[in-house]
């Protein structure tokens, strides 16, 4: 789903602009909470008359920026009939605007040893650049000249119907254990067509979609009321904003800017489908059950559940299914996976699993076990020892994300912190609203969450091919709901 990397030489790397505080020490045995606070990042918040979100993240550490603009608009927001239409819309944004022609945007970054990327996700598309900081100015220029004046033509949109649908053809159709799980499971588990319908497209839709439905995309959704724009590292604050009220301040904002309701209903039968894929040499078995409503101690415990069950050699799941049983190599999945963090999302989750095995083994035996390590979850209390190693891992992961050299995962969560929770300082509270689960909160939320009509399960089995242009989903799926 996301657009090539462009990159150029770009001889930088950003630091944690972060204040690390000792942990707490607490008794032998005890459960100790994180300290509150952690790791402080700097974070200016501001709105525009016309609605743009603004959140200002000033670094002084090395003399670049990362600038990201988050467009509230992600592909199970899309038009019902028009599936796929969002990330056809993230190419469409690199196509020109109203100053600089086709590819300019891109030559520019490279012109100045900066690197971008663009990407659609489930509730939002984005675009983001990290350049040299004294670039700052001409970037914000850019990008408010393809908010307000995409170009928006036939030639274009031709071009990249073209693109998209060999992106299709690559990454899903032609490709072994293409969509799998990570297409398959959401048109499964859901019943509400926007988060189950088949997000990178239907071809005949792709090539459905016209010059007037792209113009009216444009028009509702990527307006700057719909929009998070983020500058982080070394910049001056005041003097960004003086830039951002120039260029983004006369936009006009969105007069029909319209969701639709995305709430899932509680799940309580198991959904059971089986896929076969001609291209796969062995079979696979993949599961997700339903998470927690976001922002609530439930979710946090569920986080902290996916770091224990799965996330590193140390997890239950790779100790059990990978070095004792031998079925896999490998167990991947998490909140949100693969398609983003456990944060970066508006709406229903889901928490999944996948492994690729031997024809020896059922997907019976394997499940068993899954079954066997969830049940002493939600039968026992965790241990102390446990649960404060799988906080450490939260940490650690949060500190990743906040150190990453081209500040990408700091823009990203406090663009989704403004964009979703109109709160970008919660990038502050993360470890505080961790440190607080305790044993009984996490066996409350695994006998709720992790219950098996709460549980959706695919078998990928190896064979004849599916009709043609229905891989991309879980149309050759035999489906049985088992209570």
């Amino acid at each position: 789903m996301k657009l090539g990397i462009y990159r150029a030489a770009f001889l930088a790397a950003a630091s944690l602009a972060a204040v690390i505080a000792p942990a707490a020490s607490a008794a032998p045995g005890a459960v100790a909470a994180l300290s509150p606070v952690k790791a402080e990042v700097p974070v200016e918040y501001h709105k525009l008359a016309n609605g743009l979100k603004v959140v200002i993240s000033p670094d002084r550490s090395v003399p670049t920026a990362t600038i990201g603009v988050y467009y509230g608009i992600g592909f199970r927001l899309e038009p019902r009939n028009r599936t796929g239409f969002a990330h056809l819309f993230e190419h469409m944004m690199f196509q020109g605007s109203k100053n600089l022609g086709k590819a300019e945007f891109i030559g520019l970054v490279n012109a100045n040893g900066g690197v971008l990327n663009g990407s659609t996700r489930f509730d939002f598309t984005n675009y983001y650049q990290a350049i040299p900081s004294n670039t700052t100015e001409t970037f914000l220029w850019a990008e408010a000249d393809r908010m307000k004046g995409l170009a928006i033509t036939q030639e274009n949109l031709t071009n990249q119907q073209g693109v998209v649908k060999n992106e299709v053809k690559v990454n899903v159709l032609n490709q072994p254990y293409g969509g799998f799980p990570w297409l398959d499971l959401p048109q499964l588990a859901n019943t509400n067509w926007y988060n189950a319908h088949n997000f990178y497209g239907d071809l005949k839709e792709i090539d459905a979609a016209t010059l007037g439905d792209v113009q009216q995309f444009f028009d509702e959704y990527y307006a700057p009321n719909n929009a998070v724009l983020v500058v982080a590292g070394d910049v001056n604050p005041a003097q960004v904003m003086g830039w951002v009220e120039r260029y983004f301040g006369p936009i006009p904002a969105s007069r029909n800017l319209q969701f639709p309701d995305i709430s899932e209903p509680r799940q309580t039968q198991e959904k059971r489908a089986v896929k076969t894929d001609a291209l796969a040499p062995q079979p696979a078995l993949a599961w997700a059950y339903h998470v927690p409503p976001k922002n609530t101690p439930e979710w946090a415990a569920m986080r902290l559940i996916d770091l224990m069950l799965i996330q590193g050699a140390d997890s239950r799941l790779t100790k059990v299914l990978v070095n004792e049983k031998g079925y896999t190599g490998n167990v991947s999945g998490g909140i949100n996976w693969p398609l983003g963090s456990p944060y970066d999302y508006n709406g229903p989750m889901l928490w999944s699993g996948t492994l690729i095995h031997g024809a020896d083994v059922t997907d019976d035996a394997i499940l068993a076990d899954v079954d066997a390590v969830v049940k002493d979850l939600q039968d026992n209390l965790v241990s102390a020892t446990e649960l404060n190693r799988a906080k450490t891992k939260a940490r650690s992961e949060l500190y990743d994300t906040l150190g990453d050299g081209y500040r990408f995962g700091l823009v990203n969560l406090l663009a989704s912190f403004a964009l979703f929770d109109d709160d970008p300082g919660r990038i502050n509270r993360l470890e505080a609203e961790i440190g607080q689960v305790t044993p009984e909160l996490i066996r409350k939320t695994a006998r709720e969450y992790l219950r098996p009509t709460n549980r959706t399960i695919i078998s990928l089995k190896p064979g004849a091919a599916a009709p043609s242009g229905e891989a991309a989903a879980v149309p050759t799926a035999t489906t049985t709901a088992t209570k």
